[in-house]
């Protein structure tokens, strides 16, 4: 009997320290669940290149070589991996432009918009007729001019090709030179966002 009565005092206890306690044990759960959670979050959102560089190398072992004489293999100069990383750069900025007789076509890259495009097919127009008389601001109109009468709509996406005809190039060069001083003093501020262009 004596033990039945401890029994029961021992759950009262505990159910008694449950109910006075019962905010401070929540708020605890709660704080572990939120800190989990960040924790899970930061995770997730690390740079996704590093994982990607894992899993690439990974891949690219050769069957039958272990890591340890892995280690031995020599591996590039960082100096030589920037000069491959260049020469790619260079081969799609390369595919990324042609000149027919008539226009310019230009393909987009990441992060490139009609604006982008229109700016590579003007810098291609000009490295084959040089004109020193335009400013940044001309540039800028002309960009503007390009793109949109380019004809193309809708939204750019890697590899999406716009025609610019150098009629057009042609057109938008003569029409910026006719901008008044006020015009081209409106345009500053648009021109001193793109410091390619000075």
């Amino acid at each position: 009997m004596e033990e039945y009565q401890e029994q029961q005092d021992t759950q009262e206890g505990t159910s008694n320290w449950l109910k006075d306690n019962l905010r401070i044990i929540i708020s605890m759960l709660i704080v572990i669940f939120i800190a989990a959670g960040i924790y899970s979050y930061s995770k997730r959102s690390q740079n996704p290149e590093e994982n990607l560089g894992e899993e690439q190398t990974l891949t690219e072992e050769e069957p039958g070589i272990n890591i340890t004489e892995q280690e031995n293999i020599p591996t590039k100069s960082v100096n030589e991996q920037n000069k491959s990383v260049n020469q790619k750069e260079q081969i799609t900025s390369i595919v990324t432009s042609q000149e027919t007789e008539t226009s310019f076509i230009e393909s987009a890259d990441k992060g490139n918009g009609q604006t982008h495009l229109a700016r590579r097919a003007l810098a291609n127009y000009l490295e084959k007729n040089p004109d020193s008389s335009l400013t940044a601001e001309h540039k800028i109109y002309i960009e503007d001019f390009l793109r949109k009468n380019s004809g193309f709509t809708g939204k750019v996406f890697v590899g999406t090709s716009i025609e610019f005809s150098k009629d057009k190039i042609k057109e938008a060069i003569e029409s910026s030179e006719k901008l008044s001083d006020n015009q081209l003093k409106n345009l500053e501020k648009y021109s001193a966002r793109v410091p390619s262009l000075s």
